[in-house]
């Protein structure tokens, strides 16, 4: 895809995060919706999978540590082709597969079960380390929060993952500043991420997480890196793309009522028209 075509996909993941979120009254959506470009490119362009084979033993891996963010992997999971885009509106269900957080035991193409914060990149880590092991080629992806990371697993399996040198390993950081409550500085500041990933010996990337040249540019980075596992530190913008949501800490983990959802509804149809027409 292109620079435009990955624009308007990013959209209608927004439109799927809105849509799941308001129907079940209950979820994440500020940093899904931060993420949702990383989310769009990994799953259009960047992962090497099927949607007709979720479980092909040589596709690419992911894992969303910041498990609360499921709408958002959902979404583009849903767009992808793996199962209904009409199920996003079953989330957090009393009997919807779609459950609060992933899945992989019942949610088609989740390679991890998550939520539990600061654990996700020790099981990316794992599956890198089994590529290895195994000669295989597949690479393996880890999204994690940057209010997450002062989980100190996060930094053990770091350590592990730069000593081992999985150079087919790239962990993102989605870098929006804020957590459930506040900013990550008054909370536990982890900065400076960047340099904290490189005395791991971590290849690192700064980029804006809500631009696709930038994130293009990056993972091809991080793919032509040998030698060591690779960081992506994506600085995003919480609630990006619904205009009362960005950079409110309040959007972290509540559903828009009704009169909210129209208007998010309305931001994101102006969104797509406008690309629309370049």
């Amino acid at each position: 895809m292109n620079t435009l075509e990955l624009q308007k996909q990013a959209v209608e993941v927004r439109k799927g995060i809105i849509d799941g979120v308001h129907s079940a009254k209950a979820g994440h959506p500020g940093g899904s919706l931060s993420a949702a470009d990383i989310f769009t490119y990994l799953y259009f362009e960047e992962l090497n999978i099927d949607p007709k084979n979720p479980k092909d033993p040589n596709r690419d891996r992911f894992v969303l540590s910041k498990g609360h963010t499921a709408p958002g992997l959902y979404s583009a999971l849903a767009h992808r082709g793996y199962f209904p885009v009409e199920d996003l509106l079953t989330l957090r269900h009393i009997g919807s597969y779609l459950q609060g957080h992933p899945d992989m035991k019942h949610i088609p193409g989740v390679d991890m079960s998550s939520g539990s914060l600061g654990q996700g990149l020790s099981c990316a880590v794992g599956m890198a380390l089994a590529a290895k092991l195994q000669n295989k080629d597949y690479r393996t992806y880890c999204l994690t929060g940057d209010g997450e990371i002062q989980e100190g697993q996060i930094w053990e399996a770091a350590m592990f993952a730069g000593s081992r040198k999985l150079d087919n390993l790239c962990v993102i950081v989605d870098n929006n500043n804020l957590q459930i409550d506040g900013t990550v500085e008054e909370v536990c500041s982890p900065y400076p991420i960047d340099k904290k990933f490189e005395s791991f010996n971590f290849h690192v990337i700064n980029i804006d997480g809500n631009n696709f040249d930038e994130i293009r540019a990056a993972f091809d980075e991080a793919k032509a890196t040998k030698g060591v596992p690779s960081a992506i530190i994506a600085h995003t913008v919480k609630g990006k793309g619904v205009s009362f949501m960005e950079n409110q800490v309040g959007w972290h983990g509540k559903a828009p009522n009704d009169d909210e959802y129209a208007i998010a509804v309305e931001d994101l149809r102006k969104a797509g028209e406008a690309l629309c027409q370049k």
